[in-house]
């Protein structure tokens, strides 16, 4: 009984033992297992030279206590003097900015002022009279221009009384030359004249087959007299004859207007203003004239045959004169 017993108690010990051994790693196991722990060599660097001696800094001197109303500041905002800076180039880009546009704008308005109006600049008026703007009237449908190539005659198919040039700003209108309905006699036209010429000239005009006459005159502040006759024929070939052979020859008016005896071609009459399509002669009173002085044009455009007389006590003024004989030409031209 007892063997049995110790027998079996020494076989419970086998088992363990054995059971204890399989859960446990053994030495070979924990040598594997574990890592080996080996202290780093330190390798100190070999130098020539002697190494620099690092002296510590010299502390700092203590900080003053802070105010007992110390400003609050932000993190972030710059320091007072950095803001004085910040003003001051605030400032003067605002100074600058304005200054430009105040130039800007002054030069602006120097470009749209007219010279007389810029102190400094003013010139003295050439004499240009102030016209309206100029508009052809219409032409009936169908209707070519004077000088379209399929108008052989170069006939004025427009109102005649259209095509007279309209007085400028401030003129006083002439009614003597308004006629009946818009249409002036030729009586009134020859009266333009000295006494001696209206009988031949009148027949001249019979025989050329004058149809009517259209007439303007105003008188400006300067006293200066300004009359306008458009006289219709049938048609270019008639014009041409009569500018060309009895009214307009260069050296001289083959017609004597009354008070200018003697005028000659106005050889200062800028070449320029020539308008195509439209012959031009242009005279000029020479000294000694009388009280008054004339100047007098013929235009031959198409059909009809234009008179511009313009007379001024003293001196008549040639700007004005040539302004009114170049406006007069493109009308009809």
């Amino acid at each position: 009984m007892t063997e049995q017993t110790q027998t079996t108690e020494q076989t419970a010990t086998e088992q363990s033992a054995t059971e204890q051994s399989a859960t446990e790693p053994t030495a070979a196991e924990t040598e594997i297992t574990e890592p080996e722990i080996t202290e780093p060599e330190i390798t100190e660097p070999v130098t020539t030279e002697p190494q620099a001696v690092l002296t510590p800094p010299a502390p700092s001197p203590p900080l003053p206590p802070p105010p007992l109303h110390a400003p609050l500041v932000s993190p972030t905002s710059p320091a007072p003097r950095d803001r004085r800076v910040l003003r001051a180039a605030l400032r003067w880009t605002a100074a600058v900015v304005v200054f430009a546009a105040v130039g800007a704008s002054a030069a602006y308005g120097i470009t749209r002022m007219e010279r007389t109006d810029v102190p400094g600049l003013a010139t003295e008026s050439d004499g240009r009279w102030d016209y309206p703007e100029l508009k052809k009237p219409p032409l009936p449908s169908g209707s070519p221009e004077p000088f379209a190539e399929a108008n052989k005659a170069g006939a004025h198919y427009a109102d005649l009384r259209a095509l007279l040039l309209p007085a400028p700003a401030g003129a006083t209108q002439d009614k003597a030359l308004r006629g009946s309905d818009g249409w002036l006699a030729t009586k009134d036209f020859l009266a333009e004249y000295e006494p001696q010429e209206h009988g031949e000239f009148r027949q001249e005009l019979v025989d050329d087959g004058l149809r009517h006459i259209a007439a303007r005159g105003w008188t400006t502040e300067d006293g200066t007299h300004t009359r306008i006759y458009l006289l219709h024929f049938d048609t270019a070939a008639v014009v041409d004859e009569v500018f060309s052979g009895d009214i307009g020859p260069y050296s001289g008016p083959g017609r004597m207007v009354r008070g200018a005896e003697d005028s000659v071609a106005d050889e200062d009459f800028p070449e320029q203003a020539r308008v195509d399509d439209v012959q031009r002669s242009v005279y000029t009173e020479t000294k000694p004239y009388g009280a008054e002085q004339v100047r007098q044009a013929y235009l031959a455009a198409g059909d009809v045959l234009a008179v511009i007389i313009q007379s001024r006590k003293g001196t008549a003024k040639a700007v004005p004169f040539q302004q009114t004989v170049t406006l007069q030409s493109q009308l009809l031209g």
